[in-house]
């Protein structure tokens, strides 16, 4: 994984890459592994570092701020919807305004954080999105304080889960009427057919368990969900269950391929992403943790047979895509160049001049070093 200052130092030739849609120009700068975590760390970048008791209005402010480094992904999408084809393909219902929700969806790549950020640009909602993160994930250098100060919340599985912790944590955006677009990937890890045994070992749970064994998804874990939508049920304005198919994940025997890496999403030429989304009225949901278990794992059923259907379908005609209307949703210039030119500007003004480049390396040490004592002890 790339570390220190190098992602930053790369984001100058990632807008021009973006801008000249020579995107595998930068694959080739800096390999494939090393720019797909280049993304990753995009996707972190974005989240601000306001305290958790900033009032509101600041916290707003902030998030519209920050949501630039998401351009590129969002440029990329913009652009390809102008010049050759959608790639995003919306099926179901997504509120044109914004909301305070949690967002649950399956995850099988590191794409799965855009997704949902471009769901929220279209609800002019980008600077909004929070994530519930692997407890590990806290250790990045610089983003892992970024996103705990922007409402992150790490989490640790099975018995470490740590339920004060998070509820104190979400009680803290409350109160500060922080925006909230709290995704959440209930499955705790991503579907890897390359890793059968991971499947495998789902799939035992369930049957042990006397759940429905899913195919194309994992066993879905409850205890974040039901923390998430407990601790906030009176904030929320909905629950958001999102289901996402990637075209070309399926081999000439019909078998799961992994799923785009960013790498892929970002050079290739019009990957197509399928989104169902289904809004949920929190009185639709059951509030004791056992039910709420039992509906979270339904959710998921629905999710495999939706998934069943676009890679498994006899009929040909009716694979690589969900049943039921779909929209050929595209996203406007207006909305993704302003930012990336903003932060090229932003990248460049500080990168072409002696002072400027120490400064930012002096950012990356000593922002490291404190931003890991931080969350240790403030998570």
């Amino acid at each position: 994984m790339l570390m220190g200052p190098i992602p930053g130092a790369f984001w100058p030739f990632c807008c021009q890459a973006a801008v000249t849609q020579d995107i595998k120009h930068l694959a080739e700068l800096v390999g494939s592994d090393g720019y797909d975590d280049l993304q990753s760390f995009a996707v972190l970048q974005r989240d601000n570092i306001l305290p958790d008791d900033e009032p509101s209005h600041l916290v707003r402010a902030a998030d519209m701020m920050c949501a630039a480094p998401m351009a590129m992904a969002q440029f990329k999408e913009a652009n390809d919807s102008q010049v050759c084809c959608d790639i995003v393909i919306i099926y179901g219902d997504l509120p044109k305004n914004k909301e305070n929700v949690i967002y649950l969806s399956n995850h099988q790549c590191t794409v799965d954080w855009i997704i949902a950020d471009m769901l929220a640009i279209r609800q002019n909602a980008l600077g909004h999105v929070r994530y519930v993160l692997k407890d590990g994930l806290k250790w990045l250098p610089l983003y892992g304080w970024y996103f705990s100060q922007h409402g992150g919340v790490y989490v640790k599985r099975s018995a470490k889960f740590n339920e004060k912790e998070m509820r104190e944590k979400l009680r803290a955006q409350m109160k500060a009427e922080t925006p909230m677009y709290l995704v959440i990937f209930p499955e705790g890890t991503r579907y890897n057919p390359e890793i059968p045994k991971v499947i495998a070992d789902s799939q035992s749970f369930a049957e042990k368990e006397g759940l429905a064994v899913l195919k194309h998804v994992l066993t879905p874990r409850v205890k974040a969900t039901h923390v998430a939508i407990d601790t906030m049920k009176d904030y929320l304005d909905a629950v958001y269950d999102v289901t996402v198919a990637y075209e070309g994940t399926v081999d000439h025997k019909g078998q799961r391929k992994l799923a785009p890496s960013m790498t892929e999403f970002l050079s290739k030429e019009c990957p197509r992403v399928h989104i169902f989304i289904d809004r949920i009225e929190l009185k639709d949901i059951p509030e004791e943790q056992m039910y709420m278990r039992r509906w979270l794992h339904e959710r998921f059923e629905i999710k495999d047979k939706l998934l069943i259907e676009f890679y498994d379908a006899k009929d040909s005609k009716r694979r690589n895509k969900f049943p039921g209307k779909s929209v050929h949703s595209k996203l406007s210039l207006k909305k993704s160049l302003p930012s990336l030119l903003f932060l090229g500007g932003l990248t460049a003004s500080m990168l072409l001049t002696e002072s400027g480049r120490k400064l930012y390396v002096k950012t990356w040490i000593y922002g490291t070093l404190f931003g890991c004592l931080w969350v240790s002890i403030k998570p």
